[in-house]
């Protein structure tokens, strides 16, 4: 068996999608495993895939038990189907960025990917807020960077973001780039699967407001967001204040 075979042996597909394995489907066992590639860097980002064929013979299953995995793996934006070119591991490009994890969309419908402006990073003790969000231990340390984000030029977010420091070690002395999920994917080999988002109301405080260019008070929307890595582990808190008078929240529901 190979490094990443599964540990029970497999039966063929049955009809009527009985095929189970330890009252759990196969192919979500299939799909753990493959998911324990991306985790542990076996797949990395950008990587084509093994044919299914391979696949199947490799983890000792059907073809179309591994099809059903990757279709899931596939949907959940982990992985690219790529017509005549294969399966791709997704990467954290702008494009996937846009259409996961960036919501706030200008008026006229467009989505852009927003500039970035750091206005400082700073490796500090963490606050309850940001123990409770990362499941830190008291008195951890976080690299914390606040930045503008622009949309067409016009300041619309200000965004405070919050990352365990000892998993993004040196983080802190290099420069921040725009697409931030790319660069914790590239140099800490860690994808970040899904998102948590909770939204809420405010008025904005002086400070907040001067650095967006409008008065004290002017409303906004709060949104609190929760990023998990593949494993499920919490690595980053994205404190986010948008102003909406040109731009609004988009979410698709599926």
């Amino acid at each position: 068996m190979t490094e990443h075979k599964l540990e029970n042996a497999a039966r063929p597909d049955v009809a009527g999608g009985a095929e189970i394995l330890g009252f759990r489907p196969l192919y979500r066992q299939v799909k753990a495993n493959f998911v324990r590639r991306l985790v542990d860097g076996s797949w990395a980002p950008g990587m084509v895939l093994p044919s299914e064929g391979q696949l199947a013979s490799e983890v000792g299953v059907s073809q179309g038990t591994v099809r059903k995995a990757l279709d899931e793996l596939a949907a959940e934006n982990l992985l690219v189907r790529r017509q005549g070119r294969g399966t791709f591991v997704a990467e954290h490009d702008e494009q996937r960025i846009l259409f996961q994890f960036f919501k706030l969309v200008s008026d006229d419908g467009v989505a852009r990917f927003p500039d970035s402006q750091v206005l400082d990073m700073v490796r500090a003790t963490s606050d309850s807020a940001e123990r409770t969000a990362l499941n830190l231990a008291a008195e951890a340390e976080v690299i914390r960077i606040r930045r503008i984000r622009s949309l067409g030029g016009k300041p619309l977010i200000l965004e405070t973001i919050s990352l365990p420091a000892l998993v993004f070690t040196g983080l802190e002395h290099g420069p921040v780039p725009n697409n931030l999920y790319s660069l914790f994917a590239t140099r800490y080999g860690i994808t970040i699967a899904n998102a948590c988002e909770r939204l809420k109301a405010v008025a904005l405080k002086a400070d907040e407001a001067e650095h967006l260019g409008v008065a004290t008070g002017t409303p906004a929307l709060e949104i609190d967001r929760i990023a998990l890595s593949l494993d499920g582990s919490a690595v980053e808190r994205r404190l986010s204040l948008c102003l909406t008078e040109e731009a609004h929240y988009q979410s698709d529901l599926r």
